[in-house]
């Protein structure tokens, strides 16, 4: 545990600690799930994904931690009923081509790691989708995976049911695209249909027409009935009908990349509303990639969505001097099972914590909350160059309405929002 002093946030608003976690020692964290519990958490420096007993949210304990195969991160994950779904893909952070952070948020990634030309043979990470047993929360246990000829997969959709869906680096694209999953049986996961944007598939001989400097690639999908809202970094917003999961197709794409920064991370549908919610991440320090923005759309039309107002970017403090990157990196997905709501938005700023919105105005969203923890102990960011500062990275709010927080220094936080005043 922390010393009190270092528990002391830089700042709160209408939230309150209720808990900390230094993960066993390993408090780099990027997605996490609480299910049953129990907080599943990935790791981005540390290797493998912790088990973090969380029923008692005062005093959190770790314990479990799996390590990764060799090479190969397993930073986002998925939980549901008795499954656990953890990406294999290689650990691109530890590779020497990208210890410049600049080099994985420009260009083609396929390109760089190899994987849009001819296949190789030397590979030496491990490529797919690992599926755990968790009917035992405290001992996940493999029981089955699908091996992604390529760097491997990186997000994960997963609710329940047949299906899933992901983005992966496929040998011959230039970088990631939507897959759909079938989970009929959870031991053999097997590719049932995929989709790329025209000019990704260069073992096709496809050209692409962007700007050689974009990342024209699929962070993941959301997906809502038969409509997956894909965030496909540099090229904004994807909309796909998945109604036939072997052949998705295209219903709308919007791209706002230049003029904005691009990095689309999240896009959250509120069905109910007719709304939702985009995120583009910010990927460089000081807002060397322009000032990032949460965006709110009209998509009563699923063809046709228009954008109708911005998130306020935090202001209270000079964020964009303060080391590290300042913008947003993720949002609570209102997973089933979790707090639900298209009233309220939680998300990470990374170097400014974490920020709870009231969307009941679609067209004027207002901060409600904040969360800045202090600077965090130790620095598990390896990367040259890198300061020891907090960078939030992922949210999630259980049903009883309690936050969950990861960092990629810091460990994990468990908070309380005051509420709607």
């Amino acid at each position: 545990m922390k010393q009190e002093s270092l528990l002391t946030p830089d700042l709160a608003h209408n939230m309150r600690l209720v808990g900390y976690s230094d993960q066993g020692g390993r408090s780099d964290g990027v997605q996490l799930m609480v299910h049953r519990g129990y907080a599943y958490i990935g790791h981005m420096f540390s290797k493998g994904f912790s088990v973090v007993d969380v029923r008692d949210p005062q005093s959190p304990k770790t314990v479990a931690y799996v390590p990764a195969p060799p090479n190969t991160w397993n930073i986002h994950l998925q939980t549901h009923d008795d499954l656990l779904l953890v990406i294999n893909a290689k650990d691109l952070f530890a590779a020497p081509e990208f210890q410049d952070e600049r080099e994985y948020y420009q260009g083609a990634l396929g390109r760089k790691v190899g994987t849009a030309q001819a296949p190789s043979t030397s590979r030496n990470w491990r490529a797919g989708l690992a599926v755990y047993d968790i009917s035992q929360g405290d001992t996940p246990r493999e029981i089955g995976f699908m091996p992604i000829e390529g760097g491997g997969v990186h997000r994960l959709w997963y609710v329940g049911g047949r299906w899933a869906y992901a983005s992966a680096l496929i040998d011959g694209f230039s970088d990631y695209v939507f897959i759909t999953i079938d989970m009929s049986d959870p031991t053999r996961p097997r590719e049932a249909g995929r989709f790329w944007l025209p000019g990704m598939n260069v073992a096709a001989g496809e050209t692409p027409s962007w700007d050689a400097s974009r990342r024209y690639g699929l962070h993941h999908p959301i997906v809502h009935g038969n409509v997956a809202y894909c965030a496909w970094r540099d090229a904004g917003l994807v909309v796909l009908d998945v109604a036939d999961r072997s052949r998705p197709r295209l219903l709308a794409h919007r791209n706002w990349s230049p003029p904005f920064g691009g990095g689309t991370h999240n896009c959250l549908p509120l069905p109910d509303r007719d709304l939702l919610v985009v995120l583009d991440e910010a990927v460089l320090d000081h807002q060397e990639d322009g000032e990032k923005f949460i965006w709110m759309f009209d998509v009563r039309e699923p063809s046709n969505p228009v954008s109708i107002s911005t998130f306020p970017t935090p202001r209270e403090a000079d964020y964009r001097s303060k080391p590290g990157h300042f913008g947003p990196h993720n949002l609570h997905e209102n997973r089933p099972g979790s707090f639900v709501s298209s009233e309220l938005i939680f998300t990470t700023y990374q170097n400014a914590g974490v920020r709870v919105f009231d969307i009941r105005d679609a067209f004027r969203p207002i901060e409600v909350g904040a969360f800045v923890p202090s600077q965090p102990e130790k620095l598990m960011d390896h990367r040259p160059n890198r300061a020891k500062v907090i960078q939030s990275s992922d949210v999630f709010v259980d049903s009883g309405g309690l936050i969950y927080s990861t960092d990629y220094n810091g460990g994990l936080y468990i908070l309380e929002f005051g509420g709607l005043r």
